[in-house]
């Protein structure tokens, strides 16, 4: 694998990026708004996965640098990807009226537009060599699920919890539950299609390589008849 130092430069500047959205935003909750604290905030999904976002750019970057990818990278951008989709997807469905502690604009264009759509795009630009198999694509979806666990145990200890969705003293918890169960269905769906994605790449590496072989047959013929 030949490095790809267009796309390095392109993982760091949005790893920066990211990192200073979630640095900013800390700062800010800190110190303007009462009661915040800084568990509460990395308890938050959508800062979570920004940090694993954040730290797979810059590693993938890294790698891209040097022309490398090994399979853990691969299977890590697949996670990364598939938590920033549900990021961006459940704010825009869910939470783009709710306060959820980003009064900051352009961090929060930043955690739920921008990095989700850019883990997205570096995704499909950059498929992986190999094709994920459906059931490796399965472990991506036990953060989500541990997150899950975590905030509703969490939140009865400490009287607060992250999104109003997890918050059974709003609704109760059937309702809680039906939305949870929605959104680990759309997170088993958007793993199958990051699953599927890669037997795109698969699927075209044969046709390109026959197409190279058809023009080097065709070059060879030419200076033999010449």
């Amino acid at each position: 694998m030949t490095p790809n130092r267009g796309l390095a430069l392109f993982r760091f500047w949005f790893a920066v990026l990211g990192f200073s959205a979630v640095f900013f935003q800390l700062t800010h909750l800190l110190q303007n708004v009462p009661g915040a604290t800084a568990w509460n905030f990395f308890s938050y999904f959508t800062i979570e996965s920004n940090i694993i976002a954040v730290l797979t750019l810059a590693i993938a970057g890294r790698y891209a640098w040097k022309g490398n990818s090994p399979r853990w990278l691969e299977l890590l951008r697949g996670a990364a990807t598939i938590y920033m989709t549900i990021t961006g997807i459940v704010y825009n469905l869910l939470l783009s009226n709710i306060d959820v502690n980003t009064p900051i604009p352009w961090i929060n264009v930043v955690l739920h537009f921008t990095i989700p759509t850019i883990m997205v795009i570096d995704w499909l630009v950059d498929l992986p060599g190999t094709r994920v198999p459906v059931r490796t694509s399965l472990v991506w979806l036990a953060f989500p699920l541990l997150y899950l666990a975590y905030s509703l145990i969490r939140g009865p200890l400490v009287d607060w919890y992250p999104y109003p969705f997890l918050d059974p003293r709003i609704s109760g918890y059937e309702a809680v539950a039906a939305m949870s169960v929605a959104i680990a269905a759309a997170a088993f769906l958007f793993a199958l299609i990051a699953a599927f994605s890669t037997r795109l790449h698969i699927a075209r590496t044969p046709a390109e390589a026959t197409s190279r072989t058809v023009e080097t047959n065709l070059k060879s013929d030419a200076g033999t008849v010449a």
